[in-house]
């Protein structure tokens, strides 16, 4: 290589001018060039490496990010309005969307302390044809033509590829977020997210339309791979390869794990890309200064990150009302309708949404798309409610938290909730009951056979609760279980054998813990007394059995619920109570318990009572004692019992929920689409920083600009 090209428009050419110093008029035919470089050329990925760098040093002075972002603007609009776009078209669009995505995320990741710089907008000797630009930004024309180009032109063969990338591409523009703090501020910088958001309703209602038909649809790879210059079986490094996102050791996606056989590659990667997209979106949030808040009373500045909440706002996310807005419709027809307000409403296909989220609920993002339909859409929410399968979901929900321990907390706690926001429903509560079980075979504690999806339901939750006692020591997650069985209790039937008797045990096993709090207690408020510890112990040992007196009283209004409204249709419940008679003995005289205590006592004097009738020689067996509490039910009245007011739980929010979901979400495209971000740049959610890779990733020595031949 020397200081100048050998031949015109070489690869080291192209990319050392794109890079280097001088800059380029948005006029030169240089970008055509630039943005279709020939599939075969070659770049050794340090050199790739370098060039970034080169142009982070650089683009302050050339603007050339901006200009090559234009021209890619420009080409996706030509190709969207024209017809018949031969094959070669649309590799070369993949081939100039991968060449741009690397440099933007390089110019991403390298910024200094959080305050990224991407200088978007160009010189005023910069000519840009106002029939293209108008008065948008550079970020608002490359966001409306690639997101209008991933919902309006149909998925194929030939356009699959561009597709991804296009996909890819955005997630990569949108990762500015990662930069900022967990908590949305007024001084982030999210100029494409902030773009996005500025889009007319209708291209909005179609983007989040065809990102869910991409995720219900799961379009495959193309079988005929032979069309596709991209791949390369053999050892030979192609400029795709070293730039565009199958780059061998830099940036972005491998297009290996679309080809490969390890069951470790995503199979459906414009299912997975798109949810990644839209779950981005939905969840952004800008901050803005509230209306009538004076900085200049308050005494800050208008820029200022510190503003007290009550002096900053979020902005409405159009994707999330779009989500929110959705309603039912056919999967070959998806319309948009206007409503009152002229805004687009788009028409979703929900059977096979169903279908799809309950197939692929082991998924993390597809729980959280669950939780966010369920949460902010009461159209799907009811549509849910009336289906009759609905072990669709919550199979897959159940044996999740069977399985707590290969799952994240946060998997759990939104597991949990989509439970709770269910059980809200009587008509839910009811149903699942009735739905029988032939066998539950991934429960391997004991064989369940023709035990209800209810029972199922109590078994996993009371569970659940034993694993967090003993893993986790979350009290919000205590609580959302034992919120979801109360709202589930007064509409219980035929509650099976063991979940029954797994009912009585956590009350037992409650109150052990309960005993113990208890009796240290006792003890340390006498020394406490003697001054011979420290108060401050006696009051984090005072706070948690306080905790644990809630826990308690909250299970026995969950047993009262149970025997008060439902106590005719469940004998198992009645049999397991008689059975561990003794467990509530020492808790009649309880302040907190007496009351609902002397419920459970009605009811097991009225049936001890029975038995006591029927004497018999020997012991009784269990079926016996059962029989008898079977024929008794039938004469039970509920007259003796005090009446509680029935608990109904219901979920909602926290009052900024931005500063779970934002870091949450990334966590999970990070994890899921193998997208490498440099982890000393995020500032988002706390990352695991590499040890033994340089910047980027990229391994090796580092490379001088000479390297490139510039003009």
């Amino acid at each position: 290589m020397g200081t100048a090209p050998s031949t015109p428009y070489t690869v080291e050419y192209l990319v050392g001018t794109f890079v280097g110093d001088d800059s380029l008029p948005l006029s030169s035919d240089f970008w055509q060039k630039l943005l279709e470089l020939p599939f075969d050329a070659q770049l050794p990925s340090q050199q790739v490496h370098e060039a970034c760098k080169l142009l982070a040093k650089n683009n302050c002075k050339t603007r050339h990010l901006a200009k090559i972002l234009f021209h890619l603007a420009c080409y996706l609009q030509e190709f969207m309005s024209t017809s018949g776009v031969p094959p070669l078209d649309h590799e070369k669009a993949v081939n100039a969307v991968c060449f741009t995505s690397v440099f933007l995320k390089h110019l991403i990741e390298s910024a200094q302390d959080g305050v990224v710089e991407l200088y978007l907008s160009l010189h005023d000797n910069d000519s840009i044809p106002k029939s293209i630009l108008g008065d948008q930004t550079i970020e608002i024309l490359v966001m409306r033509n690639v997101l209008n180009f991933i919902a309006s032109v149909d998925l194929s063969p030939n356009t699959y590829f561009l597709h991804l990338e296009l996909l890819n591409f955005t997630i990569i523009a949108m990762s500015t977020q990662l930069l900022c703090g967990p908590s949305p501020r007024l001084n982030d910088v999210n100029p494409f997210l902030d773009a996005a958001m500025a889009l007319d309703g209708h291209l909005v209602s179609s983007v989040v339309c065809k990102l869910l038909l991409n995720y219900i649809s799961r379009p495959r790879v193309p079988f005929n791979r032979a069309s596709y210059p991209i791949f390369y079986d053999g050892s030979e490094s192609s400029m795709l390869k070293r730039v565009g996102s199958a780059a061998a050791n830099i940036v972005l996606l491998p297009f290996s794990y679309l080809i490969s056989s390890s069951s470790e590659g995503s199979r459906d990667p414009i299912a997975d890309s798109s949810l990644h997209v839209l779950l981005v979106l939905i969840h952004h949030h800008k901050c803005l200064v509230s209306e009538g808040y004076s900085v200049i009373e308050n005494q800050v500045s208008a820029s200022s990150d510190s503003l007290p909440k009550e002096g900053t706002y979020f902005s409405d996310n159009p994707y999330c009302k779009a989500l929110e807005h959705a309603t039912n419709g056919e999967l070959d027809r998806v319309e948009f309708e206007d409503n009152a307000h002229n805004d687009q409403h788009v028409k979703l296909p929900f059977s096979p949404l169903f279908d799809t989220l309950g197939m692929c609920l082991a998924d993390e993002t597809a729980v959280l798309l669950l939780y966010s339909l369920l949460q902010g859409n009461s159209t799907f929410l009811e549509y849910v409610l009336v289906r009759t399968d609905l072990d669709t979901l919550l199979m897959p929900i159940l044996e999740a938290l069977y399985d707590a321990r290969r799952r994240t907390a946060n998997q759990i706690y939104m597991l949990l909730i989509i439970l709770l926001i269910l059980s809200q429903d009587s008509s839910f509560n009811a149903g699942v009951h009735k739905l029988i079980l032939p066998t539950v075979p991934w429960y391997k504690e004991r064989l369940l056979l023709q035990s209800s999806l209810g029972s199922l339901m109590v078994i996993i939750l009371i569970r659940t609760v034993q694993y967090n006692l003993s893993k986790l020591r979350d009290v919000y997650l205590h609580t959302t279980c034992l919120a979801t069985l109360a709202n589930m209790a007064p509409h219980v039937h035929h509650l099976s054998p063991y979940a029954s008797q797994r009912l009585v045990s956590l009350f037992h096993m409650l109150s052990r813990k309960y005993n113990k709090l208890s009796d240290p207690r006792d003890k340390k408020l006498n020394d406490a007394e003697n001054n011979s510890i420290e108060i401050s112990s006696f009051v984090d040992m005072s706070a948690e059995l306080h905790i644990y007196t809630d826990f308690l009283r909250l299970v026995l209004e969950i047993i009262n619920a149970i025997l008060t409204y439902a106590l005719p249709r469940n004998p198992e419940v009645v049999y397991a109570i008689m059975h561990k008679q003794d467990v509530f003995q020492p808790f009649k005289n309880h302040p907190r318990f007496s009351e609902l205590i002397e419920n459970i006592y009605t009811v097991l004097e009225f049936f001890n009572s029975r038995m006591d009738a029927q004497r018999m020689d020997g012991g009784w067996s269990v079926n016996e004692v059962l029989q008898v509490v079977i024929v008794n039910c039938r004469s039970w009245r509920v007259d003796g019992m005090k009446m509680f007011t029935q608990l109904h739980f219901t979920y909602e929010q926290e009052s900024h929920p931005e500063e779970f979901f934002i870091p949450y979400v990334w966590k999970l495209v990070l994890s899921k689409c193998e997208f490498e971000f440099n982890a000393t740049a995020i500032n988002l959610f706390p990352a695991d920083i590499p040890t033994k890779k340089l910047d980027n990733g990229v391994e090796g020595n580092t490379f001088q600009s000479s390297d490139f031949d510039q003009v």
